[in-house]
């Protein structure tokens, strides 16, 4: 196909701008496919003119280049270096973790090898000249491959319509070489006096003679890198190229063995992270990091183009026409992208935040690291290297045969069995006054019997105006009180050693809603009552209720009323209580620059808006129990431009702590309709991750965590203390024991109630197994 309309005879006339390893790559498929097609690389560089110098390709990568090009796969492998082993140095120590799995090679001897390939193929290269621009291109080619970089002209004429994402990143890194070959990928950490910096390292080529072009000793890709401000305190900023090498080679001499290190136009660069709305424009088409980029630390940046390439290639064969083509290309590889991207940020944001970490114990922190992209796990790490994931269990105090989730963990006079929460969820079920019911007990018991070492409840409002909707349950009669002991009552009794706690709230301007499946957020059709919030601001303008600002008079009866919920919920027996200061409603109103515009001492500063959630706060720990634990949940981020921001949520995690909060609950978000999250797996735990790593302070860690690998790798790692989830324990009550089950661990940590005991094996199942061969006959 060539059309946009449809089926086309003619062989497509394609233009690749670009000369990296996913365009050349790109044009070589395309070739093969058809030799028919007239295809032209546009270089503006030299043929052997490059940056970097190594390259690291995955075996699933491989496997594409091998089924597609079996000729390009086999010269690659000629030239690969391979190694398994991760060394991380901090301290002057340094552990070792196996099982990796790597390839590499140098960047030069990719492009020559491409190189080879597309002349073979009958591929036009054209070297040491600027391509016309691609919209010029598009009016006699078929197609034109935009592959020509993070600083893309393409992708800049066309910004309106590629209409992409440029974020630029706090550190600043430089590739060099050193002329030996290391025999491991190789993390060192690195104290300058001024800050840490850190190095990445991996081998490239072997020593000679399998290493043509390179040293005889061999060589390795040297990537050094600190933040903005550590990178300027050492007068980085005003070194050259040969002083900066200069510099990295003594900072790191003791892995270098002294030698130098070399530089190919090395220059200090902040990183940028490239997304684009759309990829393609008629047939102009984005592809590696003119589309896209991954940071370095996760070694995707080749490997993503060359999957591009594969990519695009399959598509054009499969699809009838052009439009369909790129469609289809941009349909498949934008997920794995996005991933790619996100476990990259991780990475990145871990790197970016090191200096936090550097205090860890030496397992802990090389644990930390290998799991920091959330991509590596603990229990795909402890298949790869089971010594390594004990050495760090050990460190940590975790008992042999016990994994990290079903270890005790203390909050004041109360002990909690293992480190999973059945988190908050709204079920919208309690009677029209607030009192819970026969739901809200099976609900609830259900998941204390499930093995959860805490089960909170949903938010529980402190009054009838602070209800989200008539179905929310309240603490504020003593209806409500008595209706609550029942479910204590229950819990203690017949799931002994679980805690049960409850979380008081109050909607602000987020009330007077129907239920979640009625339409979220969505006014009541009738018998809507006022709303307060610090500001008469409505959460959807033209949607919900302009509410009251609420007075100091009135902010003074909103406190008492937080206060005499606070006693009710002891009275009721409840282990633990939680204020809920997150997700828009009244307190987290006053915590948001964005729900917060007071002029008065409750607004303004971050000192300002503190000040009402801290007078509840103290309010309400003083009608608790001093040997009951007390903890807040706070949205870390508001997800919106102006809002709050994760040094925001530091500095409010500490104010809280300070006043006796044992525990932050680190959730993010729902403040403001227009928020955009960066959905993805654990995305919330780096918040959490930084509160306590910055603070020293317990963290409970919530936000798509659904695995029990998730919850072993966050605690492990020091991450978080507790593990909060939510949708998980909805599919299953019995979802701890389950995990323990999977796990095959029985011990305090998870234990059966008396009466579900005979169910605490995974039941079998018919056989999968066939008799094994025994005889070979010839």
């Amino acid at each position: 196909m060539t059309g946009s309309a449809g089926p086309d005879p003619r062989p497509l006339k394609v233009a690749v701008l670009g000369g990296g390893p996913g365009g050349l790559y790109a044009a070589a498929l395309l070739k093969r496919l058809d030799p028919a097609r007239e295809i032209t690389v546009w270089e503006r560089n030299a043929p052997d003119d490059t940056f970097g110098f190594g390259v690291v390709l995955s075996d699933e990568t491989l496997g594409g280049i091998e089924h597609a090009d079996p000729v390009v796969y086999r010269a690659l492998q000629a030239e690969f270096v391979r190694w398994d082993d991760i060394d991380i140095v901090h301290r002057g120590r340094t552990l070792t973790s196996g099982g990796h799995g790597f390839a590499a090679l140098g960047r030069r001897r990719l492009l020559a090898i491409l190189h080879d390939r597309c002349r073979s193929l009958g591929v036009r290269l054209v070297f040491g000249t600027e391509a016309p621009p691609a919209a010029r291109l598009a009016r006699d080619h078929d197609l034109v491959i935009a592959a020509d970089g993070v600083h893309s002209t393409t992708r800049t004429a066309h910004a309106d319509v590629f209409r992409p994402q440029l974020t630029t990143h706090r550190c600043r890194y430089i590739w060099l070489s050193a002329d030996f070959a290391l025999d491991a990928f190789r993390f060192e950490i690195a104290d300058t006096g001024r800050g840490i910096a850190q190095l990445h390292a991996y081998p490239y080529a072997r020593p000679a003679p399998e290493g043509p072009g390179e040293p005889d000793g061999g060589a390795s890709t040297v990537i050094v890198e600190m933040r903005e401000e550590v990178w300027r305190a050492n007068g980085l900023d005003t070194h050259d190229e040969s002083a900066s090498a200069a510099w990295c080679a003594a900072l790191f001499a003791d892995s270098l063995g002294g030698r130098p290190l070399r530089t190919n136009n090395s220059s200090w660069i902040a990183f940028r992270t490239v997304a684009n709305e759309r990829w393609s424009h008629g047939p102009i088409v984005l592809l590696g990091d003119a589309a896209h980029t991954a940071h370095f630390s996760i070694g995707s940046g080749t490997k993503l183009a060359v999957e591009d390439a594969l990519a695009l290639t399959a598509c054009l064969r499969e699809q009838p026409t052009l439009p369909d083509a790129l469609a289809a290309y941009e349909a498949e590889r934008r997920p794995v992208v996005a991933s790619t991207q996100r476990a990259a940020r991780a990475s990145l944001a871990w790197f970016e935040d090191l200096a936090t970490y550097t205090g860890q114990p030496p397992h802990q922190f090389a644990f930390n690291l290998l799991t920091r992209s959330r991509r590596v796990t603990h229990d795909n790490l402890r298949l790869r290297d089971a010594e390594f994931t004990d050495a760090v269990a050990a460190e940590a105090g975790v008992p042999t045969g016990t994994p990290p989730m079903f270890t005790p963990f203390r909050l004041r006079g109360l002990t909690l069995r293992n480190r999973v929460v059945v988190s908050p969820m709204d079920m919208y079920a309690a009677d029209g006054d607030g009192t819970p019911g026969d739901f809200h007990l099976v609900h609830l018991g259900a998941r204390a019997l499930g093995g959860a070492g805490l089960v909170m409840t949903e938010m529980v409002c402190v009054s009838p105006e602070g209800r989200i909707t008539p179905a929310c349950t309240g603490l504020y009669t003593p209806e409500h009180e008595r209706a609550w002991r029942r479910v204590t009552d229950f819990v203690h009794t017949r799931a002994p050693g679980t805690a049960l706690g409850v979380q008081l709230g109050h909607s602000g301007r987020k009330g007077s809603t129907r239920r979640m499946w009625e339409g979220i957020d969505q006014p009541l059709p009738d018998g809507n009552w006022p709303l307060v919030a610090p500001s008469a601001l409505p959460y959807r303008p033209g949607v919900n209720q302009v509410p009251h600002a609420l007075t100091t008079a009135e902010l003074a009866a909103v406190r008492e009323q937080f206060a005499r919920s606070a006693a009710a919920a002891a009275r009721a027996g409840f282990d633990l209580l939680e204020l809920h200061c997150a997700h828009g409603y009244l307190l987290s109103g006053f915590l948001s620059p964005l729900t917060n515009r007071r002029t008065d001492a409750y607004g303004g500063s971050l000192a300002g808006r503190l000040r009402f959630p801290l007078e509840v706060f103290d309010a309400v720990r003083e009608q608790w129990p001093e040997d009951r634990p007390m903890t807040v949940r706070i949205s870390a981020t508001d997800w919106a431009e102006g809002g709050t921001t994760a040094d925001d949520a530091v500095a409010l995690a500490a104010a809280f702590a300070e006043h006796g909060a044992d525990a932050i609950d680190v959730s993010t978000g729902q403040v403001v309709p227009h928020e955009r999250p960066d959905f993805g797996r654990s995305y919330q735990a780096p918040f959490a991750d930084r509160i306590r790593n910055t603070l020293g302070i317990p963290v409970i860690a919530v936000g798509a965590i659904s695995s029990w690998d998730d919850v072993n790798s966050l605690i492990l790692a020091g991450r978080t203390d507790l593990c909060a989830l939510a949708r998980p324990h909805l599919y299953d009550p019995h979802w701890t024991l389950h995990a323990a089950a999977d796990q095959g661990y029985s011990g305090p940590g998870a234990p059966w109630p008396l009466p579900y005991q005979a169910g605490s094996r995974t039941p079998p199942t018919g056989r999968t197994d066939a008799p094994k061969p025994r005889l070979t006959l010839h």
